[in-house]
């Protein structure tokens, strides 16, 4: 899975927001507001394709965090990103 080419994410003040651009914001009129890990992901996921158990590695690489958490953290804002159509 990937973010679609049609989202941007911009840092403001100590939190993230993403928005739709170009033909997507036609249709999808939401900001997104991420917190650093979340950011994290997303620009990991703009990136290229990865799974959720590559993005729990690379959270678990970049984060002192529990395992199981990390992985119910990616499982989390995968399906919200998903469930919202910014995925491909």
């Amino acid at each position: 899975m990937q973010i679609k080419s049609d989202f941007t994410i911009q840092k403001v003040g100590s939190s993230y927001i993403a928005v739709a651009v170009g033909e997507t914001s036609k249709t999808f009129h939401a900001m997104i507001k991420l917190n650093e890990t979340g950011a994290f992901l997303w620009n990991k996921l703009a990136e290229r394709d990865l799974t959720e158990e590559e993005l729990t590695a690379a959270l678990l690489a970049e984060y002192d965090v529990d395992a199981e958490v990390a992985a119910r953290d990616v499982h989390k804002i995968v399906e919200s990103l998903a469930a919202n159509g910014i995925l491909k």
